[in-house]
């Protein structure tokens, strides 16, 4: 039997009535049903129905016109805007219903009874029957409204509403995927707005949305009403949450905060009346995060239950209000792009010869594509786009939908991660580099660039056409083996491109690489920058550390987050975290670090590793990668982190590093800690035993160990055809740390560059009974198939 009702309250709504009040409004009633027992909270209103809709159209006779411009359509496909204006400009000229104006009115008064007030200032939201389904991945096609305040306004909102549901693109999207257009209708919901005005408001994601990698809640954050937000228009606020640790009250699981520029919120007009206002951000509100960790791990909490809820990745968005302090969850909706991947297989790009770096912002997507530029100024110029050119614009709007089907890859200057441009770039399947500031000024028309999005979160566009490999791995096709076969990982961005290979954990995460490219400066200079006399130095340090309570807190902060991020990927397969292992002449170039390193003749055989961790000249610096190692493991919950130390030259050496890291609250042993030593230096194998003693493994660096075996320096060119990992003495070496180490019980893994340069060294590190074995990402499927096979062999 046909329902008629033309409203119904939210409470009285589930997700069965889709085809009654669409995705938006029949989620927010399941919420409010099934979860509000669960401390989740919604905002109450009611939803004029898809009934009301056909009311509305009846009362007009707008079928006929709907009929006659599709029919025009269809006979002339280029006159999509002409048809969509027609029939839009038929939706205003229209009255409602006489009986629905009155039921809007009287529900609107019965929401604005329920708090207290004559008339409540409401968000006024398009739900089509046919938007936010899980086959439907072109959602936010109609038009929401804020702030509406009074029966006028509300029902100049309802028919603006059920307008929006004949845009160009809402049009172009039902053809293009055999949707009859009189078979969608539009449902409105009228919900309470949270005064999140006086604070902030955002989206959250239940899976990271480059990577899909599952186990991370995602959160944007901006001050004022969300719509900033959602549509893209402010660099957030970027908040990463790890899902299996929010049951533990003890954790606070937040592996990252990003402070996003935050340049203009949204906030009710000052008029009054009704509508918004678009305003700049004070300095300290752009530099000032927020949500505080508290309302972070809540908002993620409500995510996953969420999530279980609806049993899917879900897309989420969330309020603050700013008088109560109260959060709010205003919509849910299945996540489309991610959730629709296949895991069977996966593509990797690796960019190899590359130009300069042209612009760089966020990262959408992971390939990479190469084209002429085309900047256009507005969609309008979309006649001159060629097919396969890279987009560069300022911003686009659904507008730009047959342009952006066009290019390559899209770069503008504005815009965030759920940004129109974002949202269709991934479901496109195509690079998109956003929020760069000034690309329409840097890229000229014709010049080719490679647009890259596969180097992490952070999107560069490159001068020319650069080399790429295009890897793709099949995952169900790999074969089980004896020995761990583990990753070498050092970009905390890029580990999540990796989850879905089926590796034992990460066998070496390199500090150094997060250091250099996340932290940037010296750890002495920014645990004494009183030491840092240089005024231009000291105004760039001032500058990256500003968002934080102090130099040390951002050394410590952005460490934590790497690491965190790097044992996310793979929780809880352990990853090894490799302690600093920078040369001197490698410090010195750190910002900040030329007053703290000494000159030296030989820095690969000098004052690096473990010979820095007890110098008074490196002491505070190491207990700031202390407190950050510390802060992963114990405040976030990630005990899978092993630490390794590097380039120890002897037991008693090992004796000091040990005892500063207990000092520092790091003791072996202690809460599951284990402390690997890497075996790169002769004498580790020599007194193996010693160094088993005080370590739980060893992790043998082919690299050093090769170059002090041989005495031939690793980077001479000269002397390249004398270097090699599979020289016999160092062989013998290898073979002779792995029977003594296990003859005391002693792991023994190997994380040098051979066997990622030949698979066919692994075979021989199998034949000597290597425990595991550590490879780059690209080289994994053929380094496992090879130890599978000499597995095999061996028996």
């Amino acid at each position: 039997m046909t329902d008629t009702r033309r409203t119904i309250p939210f409470r009285q709504l589930a997700v069965g009535d889709v085809g009654l009040v669409g995705g938006k409004n029949s989620s927010l009633g399941e919420m409010i049903q099934h979860l509000a027992e669960a401390g989740i909270r919604v905002p109450d209103g009611f939803a004029a129905t898809s009934a009301a809709y056909r009311e509305l159209l009846a009362h007009n006779d707008l079928e006929a016109v709907i009929r006659d411009q599709i029919d025009a359509l269809h006979r002339d496909p280029d006159s999509l805007r002409a048809v969509g204006e027609a029939i839009r400009t038929a939706f205003q000229e229209a009255t409602i219903p006489p009986d629905l104006a009155a039921e809007l009115a009287a529900d609107y008064r019965a929401l604005s009874a329920e708090y207290g007030v004559d008339d409540l200032p409401v968000a006024v939201r398009s739900s089509a029957t046919a938007e936010d389904l899980p086959d439907a991945s072109f959602a936010g096609q109609q038009e929401s409204y804020l702030n509406v305040v009074g029966e006028e306004q509300l029902l100049r909102a309802y028919q603006d509403c059920v307008t929006s549901l004949w845009g160009d693109r809402a049009i172009a999207y039902r053809e293009e995927n055999g949707y009859d257009h009189l078979d969608v209708a539009l449902s409105v919901g009228v919900q309470r707005m949270v005064r999140s005005d006086r604070w902030g408001a955002g989206v959250m994601f239940t899976l990271d949305t480059e990577s899909g990698f599952p186990e991370m809640v995602i959160i944007d954050a901006a001050w004022g009403l969300g719509e900033s937000v959602v549509k893209g228009e402010v660099d957030p606020d970027r908040y990463s949450v790890f899902k299996p640790f929010l049951g533990d009250t003890d954790l606070v699981p937040v592996v990252s905060r990003a402070v996003g520029r935050k340049e203009t919120k949204i906030v009710y007009a000052r008029s009054g009346g009704g509508s918004t206002d678009t305003i700049p951000c004070s300095s300290h509100e752009r530099h000032a995060r927020v949500l505080d960790d508290a309302d972070v791990v809540a908002l993620a909490r409500w995510a996953v239950l969420i999530e279980h809820h609806y049993g899917r990745p879900m897309d989420i968005e969330w309020a603050k209000d700013g008088d109560t302090g109260e959060l709010f969850v205003v919509q849910a909706r299945p996540e489309t792009v991610q959730a629709q991947r296949g895991g069977a297989a996966m593509v990797h790009y690796t960019v190899t010869a590359k130009g300069e770096v042209l612009a760089e912002g966020l990262s959408v997507g992971d390939a990479v594509a190469s084209g002429p530029v085309c900047a256009l100024a507005s969609a309008a110029e979309g006649d001159r786009f060629p097919q396969g050119g890279v987009l560069v614009a300022e911003l686009t709007d659904p507008d730009w939908m047959p342009v952006m089907r066009k290019a390559a890859a899209i770069v503008t200057d504005r815009g965030g991660r759920t940004s129109h441009a974002a949202i269709v770039s991934r479901e496109l399947g195509v690079p998109a580099v956003l929020g760069t500031e000034h690309a329409t000024k840097v890229l000229t028309d014709g010049q080719v660039v490679t647009v890259s999005c596969a180097e992490g979160d952070v999107g560069y566009v490159y001068e020319g056409e650069a080399t790429v490999r295009r890897d793709e791995v099949a995952l169900g096709e790999l074969p089980e083996t004896r020995t761990k076969v583990m990753l070498n990982l050092a970009n905390p961005a890029a580990a999540f491109q990796w989850w879905r290979l089926p590796a034992d954990g990460i066998g070496l995460a390199r500090m150094e690489f997060v250091i250099t490219e996340h932290i940037r400066v010296h750890p002495m200079a920014l645990a004494h920058p009183e030491r840092v006399t240089d005024p231009a130095v000291r105004r760039s340090i001032a500058a990256l550390t500003r968002d934080h309570d102090s130099p040390s807190d951002y050394f410590v902060d952005r460490l934590a987050s790497g690491v965190a991020s790097l044992c996310a990927a793979y929780h809880p397969r352990p990853t090894i975290l490799r302690l600093s292992d920078f040369k001197t002449n490698e410090y010195a170039k750190l910002l900040g670090g030329g007053p703290f390193e000494p000159d030296e003749e030989n820095p690969m055989l000098g004052w690096r590793g473990a010979s820095r961790y007890y110098d008074p000249g490196y002491r505070d610096g190491f207990a700031l990668e202390c407190r950050a190692i510390r802060r992963v493991r114990s405040e976030m919950g990630f005990r899978n982190l092993v630490v390794m130390v590097p380039f120890c030259r002897t037991p008693n050496e090992a004796d000091q590093v040990l005892a500063v890291m207990a000092e520092e609250g790091l003791v072996r042993g202690e809460d599951g800690l284990q402390v690997y030593v890497m075996a790169e230096i002769p004498s580790n194998i020599i007194l193996a035993e010693a160094f088993a003693e005080r370590f739980d493994g060893f992790s043998i660096g082919s690299n050093d160990l090769t170059q002090l075996t041989l005495g031939v320096d690793r980077d001479s060119e000269v002397l390249a055809s004398r270097f090699g990992a599979d020289d016999p003495a160092v062989l013998w070496l290898i073979r002779d740390l792995i029977a003594r180490a296990h003859a005391v019980d002693g792991h023994v893994g190997f994380c040098g560059q051979a066997p990622s340069n030949d698979p066919a060294y692994a075979r021989l590190l199998v034949e000597a009974g290597i425990d595991s074995v550590s490879v780059t990402p690209d080289s994994f499927v053929a380094v496992k198939t090879q130890i599978a096979a000499a597995e095999a062999e061996l028996g």
